[in-house]
């Protein structure tokens, strides 16, 4: 019965997230706003269409999927509250130092530690590796669980992608907290809008949980999901590791994030990145210094990351 009742309630809050999120990006695509909480709310909505943010749904999905309706939904909410966290420092140290200046090089680091923790977590999932986490300052019910920890430390760590892709409504809040200079209000601002990122990731996570956890298909293929959960968490942790290692430049000249990016651009233009919002904070991506002898050095890297725990395997039967 209990967990009938926690489907029934998923269910509604699922219905709950879709009307917010379209409503809020239908507000947002209507034209310009003063900066507001509702503002920060619907840019961070809006940052699930950009190319260099859509890929967190494929870490807390499968992070979330398979585990039961309650512990599953608890684990999307820890992963977004860590986001949140993240993007709420972000607010302050912008208000404190009144410029976006010096975060990119933070934000490479914080995308290298988190494609090395995506990486064994994925490894882990796979059992090709023991993966032991350290106990975290958190409090005890979180810590019970490895798994809670697992997806708030991977909020905490993913929480600064996207903040440097030059999205309009992203940007204009930024500009707005660097020019106020209140900690106050950059971190309430920062909070805010990442609540709004965590929205249609929770909403993804908890269609996912529904659609997984309403069928005995799950029981009979368990060890299906808990691989495919495994590649899926490889992937990502490529990905994101190699842009801390190498940086955007690669991933922003491809043709997925150029064909990716001009359907989120046309379906608005406060949904796609932009030119102006990267002139802002004068943000521009450069090639690495191996990327200017070896053009496909990240996607070379990538390729023998991926292809490493498939030896792996093979050789472990």
């Amino acid at each position: 019965m209990g967990e009938e009742r926690a489907k029934i309630a998923l269910v509604l809050l699922a219905f709950f997230l879709f009307s917010l999120i379209v409503i809020g990006l239908l507000w947002l695509s209507s034209g310009e706003h003063p900066l507001t909480l509702a503002l920060a709310y619907a840019a961070g909505l809006s940052m699930i269409f950009l190319p260099c943010t859509l890929p967190l749904a494929f870490v807390i999905v499968p992070l979330s999927s398979g585990k039961g309706y309650k512990k599953g939904f608890l684990m999307a909410l820890l992963f977004g509250l860590g986001l949140s966290i993240t993007l709420t420092a972000y607010g302050v140290v912008v208000a404190l130092l009144g410029d976006y200046l010096g975060l990119d090089n933070f934000t490479r680091a914080m995308f290298f530690a988190a494609g090395i923790f995506a990486y064994l977590f994925g490894l882990s999932q796979l059992n090709l590796f023991k993966l032991h986490l350290p106990d975290l300052p958190l409090p005890s019910f979180i810590n019970e669980q490895r798994d809670y920890a697992k997806a708030f430390l991977m909020g905490l760590l993913l929480g600064n992608a996207g903040v440097g892709c030059p999205n309009p409504a992203f940007y204009v809040m930024l500009l707005y907290i660097a020019t106020t200079g209140s900690v106050v209000e950059g971190g309430a601002l920062g909070f805010i809008h990442g609540v709004g990122r965590a929205t249609p990731l929770i909403f993804l996570s908890i269609l996912a949980i529904l659609g997984v956890n309403a069928t005995s298909w799950l029981v009979e293929k368990r060890k299906a999901v808990e691989r495919f959960t495994g590649w899926a968490l490889l992937v990502v942790g490529v990905f994101i590791f190699a842009i801390g290692l190498f940086g955007m430049y690669w991933w922003e000249k491809s043709v997925f994030h150029t064909a990716w990016n001009e359907v989120a651009a046309s379906l608005s233009p406060y949904l796609g990145e932009t030119e102006k919002a990267a002139q802002t904070f004068n943000i521009e991506a450069n090639p690495s210094t191996v990327e200017k002898y070896f053009p496909l050095a990240p996607w070379l890297v990538m390729l023998v990351l991926l292809l490493m725990p498939l030896l792996w395997e093979r050789c472990k039967k």
